[in-house]
């Protein structure tokens, strides 16, 4: 049994009941493993937890990290991020409802231990966004307000989307972009 594996069936099942009723013995029974064979790879929920949102963290912060260094227009990055951040939480469900849903679920140390890398992620946000109105593309009071705003917005699509639907990831991001660019209101 490979510590992945174990974190992937945590994952699986943190995000089906929530890992408040999530129990150890339901990893191991999802791993074929004895519950005191599963202490042989890891040490707690907790620990689990802690590696589970890491581990979304850094995959988003690569590839969102990615597009905010290219060489292109601010609301061409900006656009393209929001693709790009959709994609990656559609394509692992999982991993991304235990990254936006449980991470309140962390004790007091390890909260310390993940939010640098949290503040890291909204930071890349924050840092596209300031480009645009630093460059006169963008007009904005609050970067790090837009930037939740926008989050906020897109994170909550892992609830609603399917696969099937009508909506591509691509449209939805397209979608989002426009409101987020344009607003609501009818221009002349």
């Amino acid at each position: 049994m490979t510590r992945e594996k174990i974190l992937e069936a945590a994952a699986y099942i943190f995000s089906e009941k929530g890992y408040h009723a999530a129990s150890m013995q339901d990893i191991a029974r999802s791993v074929n493993l004895q519950k005191a064979s599963l202490y042989h790879h890891v040490s707690s929920k907790q620990e689990i937890l802690l590696e589970l949102l890491d581990q979304a963290l850094d995959i988003l912060i690569m590839r969102i990290g990615a597009v905010a260094s290219l060489k292109i227009p601010p609301e061409e990055k900006l656009r393209s991020a929001m693709y790009v951040y959709l994609e990656c939480l559609l394509e692992r469900r999982e991993l991304s409802a235990v990254l936006l849903f449980e991470h309140r679920s962390l004790n007091a140390e390890l909260k310390s231990r993940h939010l640098p890398r949290r503040d890291r992620f909204e930071s890349i946000w924050r840092g596209m966004i300031r480009e645009g109105v630093n460059t006169g593309i963008f007009e904005c009071d609050d970067p790090a307000l837009a930037a939740r705003a926008l989050l906020g917005v897109m994170n909550w699509t892992i609830t609603w989307f399917k696969v099937d639907g009508v909506l591509s990831v691509k449209d939805i991001a397209d979608q989002y972009a426009n409101i987020f660019f344009r607003g609501l209101l009818k221009r002349d």
